[in-house]
């Protein structure tokens, strides 16, 4: 069929969550409808070097699938060797969020996060500014005009669909197969072993608040979905620096303060999922503390005080004490987290 003097191109695929569980389904932007052609694309494009300006780093170098798609060291290094202020989150239900990076009240989607790695400047990261010519004409060669035709109608690539299919690819990374999940929402009451329900149960208690900050069915309060009406943007300042006895951060990086200039918000940081968490070593936003078992005491200790606790500390960060065998107990539920077919498909999808 010729409509207009051209081929008339195969319509795209509707992409099929196949969630488990009952999980609610996340939303999707209406301009940027997901499709198994667009997540192939994006997928191609994520483990692709040819996405940066000299062809040395891809979105999969800072973001590993055997680390849930997050990046075993304190913070990444962009293309042109420039070291970054923050730890790689992990892309596990980002589909999910709310809000995106670790401190920024702003950004809504992941289209428009995805602009800052590709496109930022101080520090660089892909190096796309001023490259894009270079990018493009590299995206021309191989299997890339068939599967932006596949996706998008339009075999020659632009910036605008190269996003688009990233952020459709980032969006498929949905993980809810974990020991966990087969107890609260399988029913499977043989899932998790006595040690991790005891952790489980402190998780939810009053005596850690763990789940205060790390609720809901992504483990964050940071979240939105179909069955949620309105999403939450919650950023907590956890006590980790009091630099001036007075709240300050390191001028390095100083949370949502540097986005908001209110200084309510100084040292505020998104709360990540705790999903794969056991994988995504080491962590806070600087990846300061090297594993759960610091993380713990960490907050045990109610944040690092030092002479006195920020004054911006949220009040749920207010100390707890532990036996060594409960401390033990909560880190093997959060170990209950790991989905392990999740990790096992995309290791192997990368390789």
């Amino acid at each position: 069929m010729i409509v207009g003097g051209s081929a008339c191109s195969k319509a795209p695929t509707p992409y099929a969550w196949n969630l488990p569980y009952d999980i609610p389904a996340p939303t999707v932007p209406a301009d940027n409808p997901i499709t198994v052609e667009s997540v192939k694309l994006g997928e191609t494009l994520f483990f692709d070097t040819a996405l940066s300006a000299d062809n040395t780093i891809s979105c999969s170098s800072c973001h590993h699938p055997e680390n849930a798609f997050a990046e075993p060291k304190p913070v990444s290094v962009g293309a042109r060797g420039d070291k970054l202020n923050r730890n790689a989150l992990a892309l596990v239900n980002v589909a999910y969020n709310a809000s995106f990076t670790w401190a920024h009240n702003n950004l809504d989607s992941i289209e428009k996060q995805l602009l800052i790695p590709l496109f930022n400047e101080h520090p660089v990261e892909m190096g796309v500014t001023g490259n894009e010519g270079v990018i493009l004409t590299r995206l021309e060669q191989g299997d890339y005009p068939a599967l932006f035709k596949a996706a998008y109608g339009d075999e020659t690539p632009n910036v605008n669909n190269i996003v688009k299919a990233l952020a459709s690819y980032v969006r498929s990374l949905v993980s809810f197969n974990s020991a966990f999940d087969a107890y609260a929402y399988g029913q499977d009451d043989g899932a998790l072993t006595p040690q991790q329900l005891e952790g489980l149960n402190l998780f939810f208690s009053e005596r850690t608040e763990c789940f205060h900050c790390h609720g809901g069915v992504n483990f964050t309060q940071s979240s939105k979905h179909s069955f949620q009406a309105f999403g939450v943007q919650p950023f907590h300042n956890t006590g980790l620096y009091n630099e001036d006895g007075a709240g300050s951060y390191p001028v390095s990086d100083m949370g949502l303060y540097s986005v908001t200039f209110n200084k309510q918000d100084m040292g505020k940081f998104r709360a990540p999922t705790l999903r794969n968490i056991a994988l995504t070593a080491p962590y806070m936003h600087d990846g300061s503390i090297a594993t759960l078992n610091d993380v713990i005491e960490f907050y045990a200790r109610g944040g690092n005080k030092a002479e006195t606790p920020n004054p911006y500390r949220s009040p749920f960060i207010k100390g707890f004490t532990l036996s060594e065998e409960e401390k033990t107990a909560l880190v093997a539920f959060l170990q209950s987290l790991t989905d392990e077919e999740f990790i096992e498909k995309h290791v192997s999808h990368k390789n």
